[in-house]
């Protein structure tokens, strides 16, 4: 299953959202993100994709950075909630969440209050393995997210993953060249979600999957 992050505008990449939206029995969910939040007010773009996405089935995340627990919880709050209020949205991508135990009791009464703000879908964007008490507070943690080259040659999957289904992991990963077998890669590593683009630089998350470009 794939979990898109699209960091684009339907007004500039409008066919990009028309597969998207078209590749709904695919995906495992969508990060909406029109401006690294809800941004200042409702945008109608993106809200009529947001919709049309959950006409289709497809769970909808807002985008709510935390810094790594250095973000004060009232705005993670606020964002989640105006994500809900604007467009919608029927789960929560929590980014840049830290891994380490200090701050399981942060993310915990962030996890109460995403739930309480209407997420039927948590995910944990960490980008590495957290302690496996984060396993508790969301639906999904996302235990990888770099460049290919660092996915290729990253070390040996935790123990502790075992202990839940693979469902419950995702890798994203980008800068990632054609013909790359990050798919196989992700499942032998435990990923039942996972993204692969070959987007670089500081936005690579302004491209498709491979897998829903090789449907075009």
């Amino acid at each position: 299953m794939l979990l898109v992050p699209l960091y684009e505008h339907p007004a500039d990449r409008p066919d990009d959202w028309e597969r998207l939206i078209g590749s709904a029995g695919r995906l495992h969910s969508v990060v909406l993100n029109p401006d690294s939040g809800p941004g200042a007010a409702p945008d109608e773009r993106f809200a009529g994709v947001a919709e049309r996405l959950r006409e289709a089935g497809v769970p909808v995340l807002g985008y709510a950075d935390t810094d790594y627990g250095r973000r004060p919880h009232a705005a993670v709050v606020q964002d989640l909630l105006r994500h809900r209020d604007w467009y919608g949205t029927d789960g929560a991508f929590l980014d840049q969440a830290a891994s380490a135990p200090e701050l399981l009791a942060h993310y915990g009464r962030l996890a109460v209050a995403a739930r309480a703000a209407g997420a039927r879908t948590l995910v944990l964007n960490h980008g590495v393995h957290p302690h496996p008490g984060y396993a508790e507070l969301a639906d999904l943690l996302v235990t990888f997210e770099g460049p290919w080259d660092d996915y290729r040659d990253a070390g040996p999957v935790p123990p502790w993953t075992a202990d839940h289904p693979a469902q419950r992991f995702c890798h994203l990963v980008y800068a990632v060249p054609p013909g790359a077998p990050a798919a196989e890669l992700a499942e032998a590593r435990r990923a039942g979600v996972h993204c692969a683009v070959p987007g670089t630089g500081a936005h690579p998350w302004g491209t498709l999957p491979y897998a829903l470009e090789a449907t075009a």
